[in-house]
């Protein structure tokens, strides 16, 4: 559909046959010259662009460009390419199509066709509205109602796909869902929730100013709506752990039953095991001196009397 529409803005006059070099397109574009094909006779048009349909040599290196406005002040709607031949075998149709629309050709058209009412586009998208609005005009089709809005930046993090694909590439990752990606898939392997990101998202609006958000606001909704619902476990680094002795503690192990959550009894209960010797983290044991009292989770406060490093 989106080829034979292509034919149609050609017979209407609106689009041209390219066979310019690239280098020197791109300079023209730049300069707002027009190119020397620009003018040429639709059914020599015509006749190229079945050609390039057909993959004929001659048309492999040819293009459709738009007919718009070379002397326009935003660059990307000097005559824009619409159609380029692509031998690349594609997924599902094969080698049943040789020629293939670019995204600013392609996008207002299957938005229209599929009944789109609103399409959302990023900001930087906003300087390409005039093309979209160009190609619904040549293809005398329906226009949905564009709503530009910001980009969601965050702080110390690289969000461009092109960029996180070389990670990927290079198996540096698990995947595009590893849980240290800053992907959908990758904050939910880290614990994010559904119920955080629908809310996290909604309170950003549809703001057309660019924002640049820390992850602790994310982090601090998702936590505030696990917190209820999360049962509360102790656990202790498996990396040179630090021996606390209690002078007056159980000589047995013993086993004690609390709420895993003591302000949600419907959790249940866990079983907690004391004993005269408990394991500390590293780092935290480091920060205790002699002389010093410290709180114990589960046991309550103690005094340091000695300190022995190893």
């Amino acid at each position: 559909m989106i080829q034979d529409l292509c034919t149609k803005v050609i017979q209407k006059g609106l689009a041209y046959v390219e066979d310019t070099p690239a280098d020197e397109v791109k300079r023209q574009r730049s300069e707002g010259i027009e190119s020397k094909n620009r003018n040429r006779p639709i059914e020599e048009n015509l006749r190229l662009w079945k050609d390039m349909q057909n993959a004929e040599p001659h048309a492999l290196k040819l293009c459709i460009r738009a007919k718009m406005n070379m002397q326009s002040p935003i660059k990307c709607q000097r005559d824009p390419v619409i159609y380029r031949v692509n031998l690349t075998p594609h997924h599902r149709t094969g080698t049943k199509f040789k020629v293939y629309p670019t995204y600013d050709f392609a996008c207002p058209i299957t938005d229209s066709l599929e009944g789109i009412t609103h399409t959302m586009r990023t900001s930087e998208y906003h300087d390409r509205n005039e093309n979209y609005w160009w190609v619904l005009d040549a293809c005398d089709m329906r226009k949905p109602k564009i709503e530009d809005y910001s980009r969601l930046n965050f702080v110390r993090t690289v969000l461009s796909k092109r960029r996180l694909q070389w990670f990927v590439d290079k198996g540096l990752v698990d995947g595009w869902d590893d849980p240290r990606f800053p992907t959908v898939q990758g904050i939910m392997r880290h614990g994010l929730t559904l119920e955080a990101l629908k809310e996290f998202t909604i309170a950003q609006g549809g703001s057309k100013n660019t924002t640049l958000m820390e992850w602790d606001k994310l982090w601090a909704i998702n936590r505030g709506i696990i917190d209820p619902s999360s049962a509360r476990y102790t656990a202790v680094v498996n990396e040179k752990p630090a021996l606390f002795h209690l002078s007056d503690g159980p000589a047995q192990p013993e086993g004690r039953t609390i709420p895993k959550h003591r302000k949600t009894p419907s959790l249940g209960d866990k079983v907690v095991t004391f004993y005269k010797d408990i394991l500390l983290e590293n780092d935290d044991a480091r920060n205790i001196k002699a002389g010093e009292e410290v709180t114990l989770m589960n046991w309550g406060n103690a005094i340091v009397e000695r300190y022995d490093l190893y």
